[in-house]
């Protein structure tokens, strides 16, 4: 059976992007420095270690369109190609040929199944955006949170977790690995 973990980068203050985002700048300005981290030493480690384990992807369809520019055909797993499921009420109609993707147009309990059928025992990695890991904390879908806690405060932009219905979910820390780019912490969703 697969784990569903969210993985995803997010600033001190609660954002996943800055403001003033644009097709050039799909994080905003400044946020790409929530991703420094894969760069330094740890992170690279940390990155290959989740990527080895890593069966499926889950992202949302703004995810998709924004970070397709950089994927292309092989997704964010580049070489690796894993499975790429993208929740979406409309899919594109010039996906990339040969590509990883799978546009999964009847919610989030289907795209679990797809991604956990095309894991077996591998982890499926809920990567974003806000709104799709809303949508599967607030469901009860997920089974641990990687948070990649940048040393920034953006002021703004896009917060991860706004929109859980004031449900408390109940975590219990893993593990914490620091590096200079970002604090690493692993949870594991309890409640």
């Amino acid at each position: 059976m697969s784990t569903v973990v969210i993985d995803i980068s997010i600033s001190l203050d609660g954002y996943i992007t800055a403001d003033t985002q644009t097709p050039e700048q799909p994080l905003g300005e400044g946020g790409a420095q929530l991703h420094d981290w894969i760069d330094d030493a740890v992170g690279s480690q940390l990155l290959a270690e989740a990527t080895a384990n890593l069966g499926a992807v889950i992202a949302g369809r703004t995810t998709y369109d924004s970070s397709l520019p950089w994927w292309g055909a092989d997704g964010p797993t580049g070489s690796a190609r894993r499975p790429v499921f993208v929740v979406t009420h409309d899919p594109p109609s010039d996906p990339p040929a040969d590509g990883v993707y799978t546009f999964v147009t009847d919610g989030i309990e289907s795209a679990l199944d797809q991604a956990t059928a095309a894991a077996g025992a591998e982890t499926v990695s809920v990567m974003g955006g806000a709104s799709i890991c809303q949508q599967f904390l607030a469901a009860g879908l997920v089974d641990a949170i990687v948070i990649h806690l940048a040393p920034v405060l953006l002021g703004g932009g896009t917060p991860l977790f706004e929109n859980l219905d004031g449900e408390q979910i109940e975590l219990d820390l893993i593990d914490v690995t620091e590096s200079a780019s970002a604090t690493h912490l692993r949870f594991r969703v309890t409640s």
